[in-house]
């Protein structure tokens, strides 16, 4: 039988493949079906929005009932059964309730991952790049590849490849470890010990962070489609970039080992604001392809960086919903946030001046993760 993290990674290896196929292209699919800049930032919004609520759900229902590989297995069930969906219709009506569908489903994936891989990883944690990086690649194949095989056979080819996606994520999470049941919390070790002040700063400042986002995830592949670029460029662009965070992720062990996660943090903020100014000031695919490379910081440590935080500041009864609260708050508001502004200042600004806009938010998240810093003790402090 192949191990507990054999099988993590080729979670993260399919979940990431199939996140390959959607950030790139769907919106372009969308935009090739002629919806407006505000209809597809109100699908990718409500979209987010359901990252915001159901990771929150699930995650507490996996950790009350101690029933995370159940709830895992019938949340992939059902996002496969709602995906289906957009194989028999092309309407943005019917398009937007199957995106709330799907998001319900989707919603806790992510989180329930990153719960696993903390528990499997133990006191070993600073090694969680080295189990993530697998999504990192499949994503990098997968950007690359539909490159070439959308020039050739179409956009709408993303919608049936996600669907296998899903039915193979959904097949392959039957062999996840059940793991040992989660004791209930104790009167001296309940939810509200945590590091919430803490946690709640961080989690402002990672939405400010995720917002800044929402033009590159929304609007990028439309960006350059528009500058007159290829699908193939688009596809490079895109690898590049999870190239970069590749390189930090299977070096994380040792980046943890010599940086504080605070720091870590802190530099992302102010090295994603650099990569949005870049995007906002040219238009040269060199130094697009070369602004690329900053996703290692602005994605790659901040992302390492949150979910060992989040873990750290979070008890143990309450893994898994820390876990859904950062990526709710974060990739879901935050996302959601960013979506529908950007969608509904696209068709009069372009992509250009919002990127500026987000080099504005990262370096606002930045700044506040920095002065909140300031004005508490050492968090290890708190801990004793």
């Amino acid at each position: 039988m192949p191990s507990s993290r054999v099988i993590l990674r080729s979670q993260y290896f399919i979940y990431f493949g199939i996140l390959g196929l959607y950030l790139p292209y769907f919106n372009l699919y969308c935009y090739h079906l002629g919806f407006t800049g505000t209809q597809i930032g109100l699908l990718s919004g409500l979209r987010s929005a359901t990252l915001v609520v159901f990771p929150f759900v699930w995650g507490a229902l996996a950790d009350r009932f101690r029933r995370r590989k159940s709830i895992y297995l019938l949340c992939n069930t059902l996002a496969c059964v709602a995906w289906a969906g957009y194989l028999t219709t092309t309407d943005f009506g019917p398009m937007l309730m199957l995106t709330v569908m799907y998001g319900i489903f989707y919603a806790p994936l992510i989180s329930f991952l990153e719960a696993y891989a903390m528990d499997l990883l133990g006191e070993d944690k600073n090694a969680y790049g080295r189990i993530r990086v697998w999504g990192s690649v499949s994503f990098i194949l997968i950007v690359t590849a539909m490159g070439h095989l959308i020039g050739r056979y179409g956009i709408g080819l993303i919608v049936p490849l996600i669907l296998a996606g899903a039915l193979l994520q959904t097949l392959f999470g039957v062999a996840l470890p059940t793991g040992s049941p989660l004791r209930p919390p104790t009167a001296s070790e309940d939810v509200v010990r945590g590091n919430w002040s803490r946690a709640i700063a961080f989690l402002c400042c990672g939405f400010l962070m995720l917002v800044s986002h929402g033009t590159y995830y929304g609007f990028f592949s439309i960006h350059l489609e528009n500058l007159g670029l290829s699908p193939t460029y688009i596809g490079i662009a895109w690898a590049m970039a999870v190239l970069a965070e590749i390189v930090v992720m299977t070096h994380s062990r040792r980046l943890f080992a010599r940086a504080s996660l605070e720091s870590v943090l802190l530099a992302s903020f102010f090295i994603a604001a650099l990569r949005w100014l870049l995007l906002a000031a040219f238009t040269s695919p060199v130094v697009i392809l070369g602004s690329q490379i900053l996703h290692a910081f602005s994605y790659g440590t901040f992302h390492m960086a949150s979910i060992l935080y989040m873990d750290r500041l979070t008890p143990g009864p309450a893994k898994t919903l820390g876990q859904a609260a950062n990526n709710a708050i974060t990739y879901g508001l935050g996302l959601m946030i960013g979506f529908l502004i950007n969608g509904a200042l696209f068709d009069h600004l372009g992509a250009r001046p919002l990127f500026g806009i987000s080099a504005g938010l990262a370096l606002a998240g930045g700044i506040l993760f920095r002065w909140h810093q300031q004005s508490l003790p050492d968090p290890m402090d708190d801990a004793t």
